[in-house]
């Protein structure tokens, strides 16, 4: 057993950063290759967009599955798990014959596999800090954006270089190979049971907005369905928009890379936000920002205007997805994080998975990007609406009579 606020949970932050940078590109390579998915199936934008969809399924499935396995046995057995599946899953698509059996593969163990390097690790590193748990929690959620900046020119490289086939069974093998040994790494636990971990106050300050625990939980769902609606657009059909421009896919790569290096700074800067004005606050904070940006897509489609946008949409929304996992912390006991955190991180990702091919059905129909923007932007209005409630709830209970 181990002590919070250590020396070793920082290390054992470093970790989890490490493995969910690599346990994530479950959510990125599929995005670079689908230009080459699409080419060699045949399919049309938003039959192409399936593998995302289902990707994103699996992953917000397996966030719960794998949450509720941390919260009886530890974050080991689910990392061990989501290891062997992204080495299974992805040596399996690259020798797929048919776009659905990509797809499924996608669904049922890719975006599986990396749940366990999201959701379920980012509970474990909760119980580990007490004075700085949101910065945590932002940091390690930074490995998922990480991923985000390494994986896609890499993939990129490789699939110009080899096709996506032998790509893909290269990221399996080496999936396989390092999260493995990492999971056993991360056996230990901290000194206090879980039930001991959450201060007091976190467990009654659920009742602070007058809301059922139910009703809380149901309105975190909708938000981050919401707002991953909006964050879809952007994150999923850069490559391909670039392409459709003129641009080529790789340019769209590197401002997929762009985009989510800088949301890194937006979260670990949202997180040290958090600790001071609270996670529903930097919520709404990063809601806000991330219409700007989609109304700066709508407005220009240069190749310098689209880095600086995607650049500023990094920016602004890359602190929008810890900050559930935050104010979970705030307002459930540490004994259901894993669980709670997986049901919402399952909500954002059901947000990824739908936006993202509804952006692809809507180029279809329109034969452009600009109706998917406009739809993202609405879809980021109600995410704020539910946000604001929220916060206008804490200041009524806050006030003084």
């Amino acid at each position: 057993m181990k002590e919070v606020d250590s020396r070793y949970a920082r290390l054992r932050l470093a970790l989890a950063v490490l493995i969910s940078t690599i346990g994530s590109v479950g959510m990125w390579s599929v995005v670079v290759a689908l230009p080459a998915v699409q080419a060699e199936f045949g399919a049309a934008r938003g039959g192409a967009s399936l593998p995302y969809t289902l990707d994103m399924l699996g992953f917000g499935a397996g966030g719960i599955l794998l949450g509720r396995l941390w919260d009886r046995f530890g974050i080991a057995l689910p990392l061990a798990t989501g290891g062997a599946a992204l080495g299974i899953g992805y040596a399996l698509s690259g020798m797929a014959h048919t776009l659905w059996q990509f797809a499924a593969l996608h669904g049922l163990l890719i975006g599986f596999g990396s749940s366990a390097g999201f959701g379920p690790l980012i509970a474990d590193i909760s119980l580990w800090f007490r004075k700085r748990r949101g910065l945590a929690v932002s940091i390690c959620a930074c490995g998922n954006y990480l991923a985000g900046a390494i994986w896609p020119p890499v993939v990129q490289h490789f699939i110009q270089m080899d096709g996506w086939r032998p790509t893909q069974i290269g990221i399996g093998v080496f999936c396989a190979i390092t999260l493995l040994p990492l999971a056993l790494v991360m056996r230990q636990k901290p000194r206090a049971e879980r039930g001991d971990i959450a201060e007091r106050g976190y467990g009654q300050e659920q009742t602070a907005l007058d809301l059922s625990r139910v009703t809380l939980q149901s309105l975190l769902i909708i938000a981050g369905f919401a707002c991953c609606m909006a964050m879809a657009m952007p994150q999923v059909h850069i490559v391909a928009y670039c392409g459709d421009l003129g641009y080529g896919p790789a340019r769209g790569a590197q401002m997929l890379s762009l985009m989510l290096g800088l949301g890194m700074v937006s979260r670990i800067g949202s997180g040290w936000i958090a600790d001071r004005i609270g996670g529903i606050a930097t919520l709404l904070l990063g809601s806000a920002l991330q219409g700007l940006a989609l109304v700066l897509y709508l407005l220009f489609n240069g190749l310098t205007s689209l880095y600086i946008v995607s650049g500023l949409f990094g920016l602004f929304q890359g602190g929008i997805v810890p900050s559930y996992a935050i104010i979970v912390r705030e307002y459930f006991v540490a004994a259901e994080a894993g669980t709670r955190i997986g049901i919402v991180m399952m909500a954002t990702l059901m947000g990824m998975a739908v936006g993202g091919w509804m952006a692809g059905a809507i180029f279809d129909f329109t034969g452009s990007y600009e109706v998917a923007f406009a739809n993202g932007l609405v879809w980021n209005l109600v995410n704020g609406a539910i946000v604001v409630s929220l916060l206008l709830r804490r200041y009524r209970s806050t006030a003084p009579a």
